[in-house]
């Protein structure tokens, strides 16, 4: 089924294309049945104009209810569903998003996230548009810690977060979204679901067919210890 969303979602231009001139097609077809039903004359050929002229309006009722889906799919349906639907990895359920009200010390350890560092970017980001600010290569992480960045590539669909140990191809998506970022907050991640040692962060962006640029990779550490 995900792959039937993203096949609308990426050649929806091109199937609007094939509707309309199928529509023009099949509206002609129509006109002409009704034409020829309308001067009939002898019974035999009033009955085969009929025919025809059903056949008409079955194929035409069918096209307008193809095209009344599609775009009923394309321009609710779609944009409505969550962006984990079109991730191609599972969400593996070890990490925790907080929600709600956070106290006084937590606010205070967020605000404190280190200055962004411009002209490092690690393996794989591209300066303005798809960079990890914080955390910065080789910071020690822990409590929940906020994921600030940017993605901003042409035609952007949807970015996501995974994590994995250093030197283990295990990754898990902490986060993802569908909303274009610009040195801000693209997520969370609570350390303290993690076993303290060496781990990579990656932020891979993907574009409105579904295709993902190289992703863009930080090492980090996890300590385990909330300071």
């Amino acid at each position: 089924m995900v792959a039937f969303y993203n096949f609308l979602s990426a050649y929806e231009g091109m199937i609007y294309f094939i509707l309309i001139l199928g529509g023009v097609f099949l509206g002609r077809w129509l006109w002409r049945t009704w034409r020829e039903w309308d001067s009939a004359i002898f019974g035999l050929e009033r009955e085969v104009s009929r025919k025809r002229f059903a056949r008409a309006i079955g194929a035409n009722a069918l096209w307008l209810a193809f095209f009344l889906g599609t775009f009923i799919f394309t321009s609710f349906i779609i944009p409505s569903m969550p962006p984990s639907t079109f991730i191609p990895t599972p969400t593996v359920d070890l990490l925790i998003t907080p929600t709600g009200t956070i106290s006084a010390e937590m606010a205070a350890t967020l605000s404190a996230r280190p200055e962004p560092q411009a002209e490092d970017y690690s393996d794989g980001c591209i300066p303005d548009q798809i960079i990890v600010n914080s955390p910065v290569p080789g910071q020690s992480l822990s409590g929940i810690v906020e994921l600030v960045g940017t993605v901003d590539i042409p035609k952007f669909g949807f970015y996501k977060f995974e994590v994995s140990p250093t030197g283990v191809e295990k990754w898990s998506t902490i986060y993802a979204g569908r909303t274009v970022i610009q040195d801000d907050i693209l997520g969370r991640i609570d350390t303290s679901e993690l076993t303290p040692g060496d781990y990579a962060l990656r932020l891979i962006v993907a574009d409105n067919t579904g295709e993902s640029l190289p992703p863009c990779i930080i090492q980090v550490r996890v300590t385990g210890q909330v300071e």
